[in-house]
């Protein structure tokens, strides 16, 4: 497979405005408060493949929606670069916009509540000229089937819907632009768990009569272990480990990634003691020094707290970043040795 998407050393950074009172401490010549930002995404670099699932998981706060909002051009990187298919998204043209796409997270508000869905679906294609108005209503009628909807439906107005419907109208307004790339985040997260499961299903089979290729952000490990063929796990806006699905659930190397995969219930698990990740996710204003999970982390060393651990491949595609890796006499611990 080709790679579809790149980011190089993608980052991103959000300044908090100055105070009133900083402004006129600033016009009088007087020091003001220095201008506080949050470190939101630092130096990511991922490549996805076409027809791939790559899943991003992580905390909440940990940076991974800003990533997918870069990528679909809805944020302006800080630093770094994105390219799709070899063409430089610096300076993004049409024609990439709409060949990647957005699921968001609350079908209750990425709806616009004022307009029908049949609105609602054709509009940015009739907008950018793929379909013509009077071809919009069977343009429509198409996409609500694709998605498993009546095509009657397109005359009714988003409070008519439940939350999975609300769903697949936002997948077949995606769908619309005719995609290569959609970036999923947390697309199911807001369902219940009986239709988290229709829409999956859903998002596979689209992905194989369309030939789709999915960035997935999810919280959830398992939605992630069902959909993605790959998994990049992030830690306060870091790539802390890279591999293929299979090889970040049977052998997690990254301590944070244990601790997760540990800690996520399972019906064939044995019983173990409950033992949570101790401590915050510390704040992105001021992000420790060194390893930023090194407050956290059961087996830190005095390095940690001072050096950065750099990502490395361990094997054939499985990367990871921690010193524990690279340092004398000593192994991460292994995922059956945690239990």
């Amino acid at each position: 497979m080709t790679t579809m998407l790149q980011t190089t050393h993608l980052s991103k950074s959000f300044s908090y405005k100055q105070g009133s009172l900083s402004r006129v401490a600033g016009k009088l010549g007087l020091p003001a408060k220095e201008q506080q930002k949050v470190h939101a995404v630092s130096d990511v670099s991922l490549s996805v493949k076409s027809g791939e699932v790559l899943g991003l998981v992580g905390e909440s706060g940990c940076g991974k929606s800003t990533v997918g909002r870069m990528i679909a051009g809805l944020l302006p990187a800080t630093s770094g670069s994105l390219s799709f298919n070899g063409q430089d998204m610096t300076r993004p043209t049409v024609d990439t916009h709409l060949n990647i796409q957005m699921v968001f997270q609350n079908p209750y508000a990425s709806l616009n509540p004022r307009q029908r869905i049949d609105r609602v679906i054709s509009e940015a294609a009739v907008y950018h000229g793929l379909v013509e108005k009077k071809q919009a209503p069977a343009f429509v009628a198409s996409l609500l089937a694709q998605v498993g909807l009546d095509p009657s439906y397109a005359s009714r107005y988003p409070h008519q819907f439940s939350g999975g419907q609300r769903q697949r109208i936002a997948i077949a307004r995606a769908l619309a632009l005719d995609p290569k790339f959609v970036v999923c985040d947390e697309a199911v997260s807001a369902l219940d768990v009986s239709v988290q499961a229709q829409i999956l299903n859903l998002f596979m089979d689209l992905r194989a009569s369309k030939g789709l290729t999915y960035l997935f952000i999810s919280h959830n490990l398992a939605v992630v272990e069902y959909i993605a063929d790959r998994v990049a796990i992030m830690y306060l806006g870091r790539i802390v480990e890279l591999a293929d699905t299979r090889s970040v659930f049977s052998r997690p190397n990254h301590p944070y990634t244990q601790a997760l995969i540990a800690d996520a219930p399972r019906l064939n698990a044995k019983v173990v003691e409950h033992r949570p990740i101790q401590g915050e996710l510390p704040s992105p204003l001021h992000p420790p020094t060194g390893c930023a999970f090194h407050p956290r982390c059961p087996r830190a060393m005095a390095r940690c707290s001072s050096e950065r651990p750099a990502l490395v491949e361990l094997e054939d595609g499985h990367w990871s970043a921690c010193h524990l890796n690279d340092a004398v006499n000593s192994h991460p611990l292994t995922f059956q040795e945690m239990q």
